[in-house]
């Protein structure tokens, strides 16, 4: 039977200035108060259902419902018992785990905020730059990390030196151990604490991937996650009506993974079973046996997850059956996942189960808690991120052609970064809409029920020297298709200048066409020919969309410099900012220096 999907129902209002308000006209169905309120609903009314599963060397580590309740409530004892509030936040350093979940759902349940922050801070030394700049602003009083031994160079920061510890393994000199935090502590203040939990105490202080500038502080309280949740539920029925099972490894420091996936599993009553892979060779054989053996009725994935499992299941009619044969929702995050990767899941999921399920993805930002926008009925094409979800109400300001930026009002919407008033002050228009930064388009301009699309963000725009705009968002997502195989990522440039310049970060396949290396870049006959063949259409197009110049690099893009954000993906000014001989090198007229 195929699930239940509630029909896009829009409200469209058309102002005098050209701007356009959008919003559903479906009411919201009243959320909890708090998200612990769902644990302790879940672990009252099917106690035994498994909520949490990890992998534990060949086998999995399991824990019901029942189970997370009694540890949490363990971990919150202790937590008081240390003198922790609503001004001593606790920060995790480590990635996702079972451990992890429950020292937030701890944090949540007595008023203590926690910051999740994405591992590769610890882990890379060279970035621990922007780990110190986390710990300088949220000024925490506790660290998490799972292995005491793997993170010993971040634990041993100097913003940390007056910061209890808390390990899982390894625990060295001066740590305190995980299982003290389970043992617990005196329970009589713990009915208290909670009782002063409500909608609007701050549950998580999420940063910012720091593509525009150093990270950010998004202040993520109960009500945004409580109400985000009762909006995907509205849209998405099925949800109610039997529990979502996930197999996920998308990370908790981000918004999606920590705030969206965690809590459609825990508001629903379902079951997530953590995935140790990556979408990345070799792990990626890691999540085809996590999902070999734990089947998921929501799959959430980057499309080159998507893609990477789209060719493992072409060779494996066992892996189709598993994946496919409950899966009621194929979801999406990132950019567009390409067509060819849509349709060939689409024609195995009719195989296995007779239908397909929903393909879809949304639209939202950190500061949303996050999703804003969701496409809740079948459709046929990718790249369509839906309507407004009930409750929440968009304004679309007119930009050229038929884009529009996107504002956005709703109780999913945060209040503010922490302890920056300027930049809260600036996230916000006169009328109280949060300013996203970002483009639509409709689908089918004059009928809004068909929804929206993306259409980049507007800091990634740029004009040539003739006063033409090229929409670099839309075309980077053009130009990984057109160079698959041999563009793990692209950087668009040419802002000022007369033609649109393009930097490839090389996959392996493109690596092993070149045989030389002028300055920072590869080069050769045979790299220059596939990237001439797979670029020759674009000579023929405007400048705008024309790519007159290319140059392979042989460096890799950089965490530690800012380069790449904490979600992995390009922060593409600072690329271009540190990158600025490159560029030059790219516009000179020395042959030598370019592919084309």
């Amino acid at each position: 039977m195929q699930p239940v999907y509630r029909p896009h129902n829009v409200v469209q209002v058309i102002r005098e200035d050209g701007s356009i308000l959008l919003r559903s006209a479906d009411p919201l169905t009243p959320s909890v108060r708090r998200t612990t309120d769902w644990l302790r609903m879940w672990a009252n009314d099917t106690p035994d259902t498994i909520f949490l599963g990890e992998r534990s060397g060949e086998a999995w580590r399991e824990l019901s419902y029942c189970e997370v309740l009694e540890q949490t409530i363990a971990v919150a004892t202790s937590l008081i018992g240390r003198g922790l509030d609503a001004d001593t936040p606790i920060m995790i350093i480590s990635g996702n785990s079972i451990d992890h979940a429950i020292l937030t759902f701890a944090a949540h349940m007595i008023g203590v905020p926690i910051v999740p922050v994405a591992e590769q801070y610890a882990l890379i030394p060279a970035a621990h730059g922007q780990l110190g700049h986390i710990i300088d602003l949220t000024r925490p009083a506790m660290v998490y990390a799972e292995d005491g031994c793997k993170f010993a160079s971040a634990l041993a920061l100097p913003g940390l030196a007056k910061t209890e510890v808390v390990v899982a393994q390894n625990t060295s000199d001066g740590a305190t151990s995980w299982d003290s935090l389970l043992s617990g502590d005196d329970p009589s203040e713990l009915g208290c604490r909670e009782a002063m939990v409500g909608p609007d105490t701050l549950a998580k202080i999420l940063m910012t991937s720091g593509s525009t500038s150093l990270p950010k502080g998004v202040l993520t309280t109960h009500q945004m996650m409580c109400s985000n949740q009762s909006m995907i539920a509205d849209a998405l029925p099925f949800l109610r009506a039997k529990p979502p099972r996930l197999v996920d490894w998308l990370p908790w420091n981000h918004v999606f993974g920590g705030s969206h996936n965690v809590n459609l599993v825990l508001a629903n009553g379902g079951s997530l079973h953590i995935d140790s892979g990556k979408p990345v060779r070799p792990l990626i054989d890691q999540t085809i046996a996590n999902l070999q053996e734990k089947s998921a009725t929501i799959a959430f994935n980057v499309p080159v997850g998507f893609a990477l499992l789209r060719d493992a299941m072409r060779a494996d009619a066992d892996l189709r059956e598993a994946y496919f044969r409950d899966l009621d929702m194929l979801f999406y995050a990132g950019a567009s996942l390409p067509q060819d990767v849509w349709a060939d899941l689409h024609d195995m999921a009719i195989s296995v189960r007779g239908h397909a399920p929903l393909f879809t993805s949304s639209w939202g930002l950190t500061e949303t808690a996050p999703a804003v926008l969701l496409q809740h009925e079948l459709t046929h094409r990718s790249g369509i991120v839906g309507v407004p979800l009930p409750g929440t109400e968009v304004k679309l300001r007119p930009l050229d052609d038929d884009r529009f930026e996107i504002r956005t009002k709703g109780p999913n919407i945060f209040s503010g970064y922490w302890r920056d008033p300027v930049k809260t002050a600036d996230a916000f228009d006169e009328e109280g809409f949060f300013i996203s930064g970002d483009a639509m388009r409709f689908v089918l301009p004059g009928d809004p029920a068909q929804g929206l699309a993306f259409d980049g963000r507007l800091s990634e725009d740029f004009k040539l020297n003739t006063g033409t705009w090229v929409r670099a968002a839309t075309l980077r997502l053009d130009l990984l298709v057109e160079l698959s195989g041999l563009a793990a990522d692209v950087v668009i440039c040419g802002a000022d200048r007369d033609q649109v310049g393009l930097f490839i970060l090389p996959t392996p396949q493109a690596r092993s066409l070149a045989d030389q290396k002028t300055h920072d870049a590869l080069y050769g006959p045979r790299l220059e020919t596939a990237v001439r063949d797979c670029l020759a259409p674009r000579l023929a197009k405007g400048s705008a969309a024309r790519i007159s110049r290319v140059r392979v690099l042989d460096e890799p893009a950089s965490l530690a410099d800012g380069e790449i954000t904490a979600k992995g993906n390009l922060n593409f000014q600072q690329f271009l900012k540190r990158r600025s001989a490159s560029v030059e090198l790219l516009y000179s007229d020395d042959r030598a220096t370019c592919v084309i």
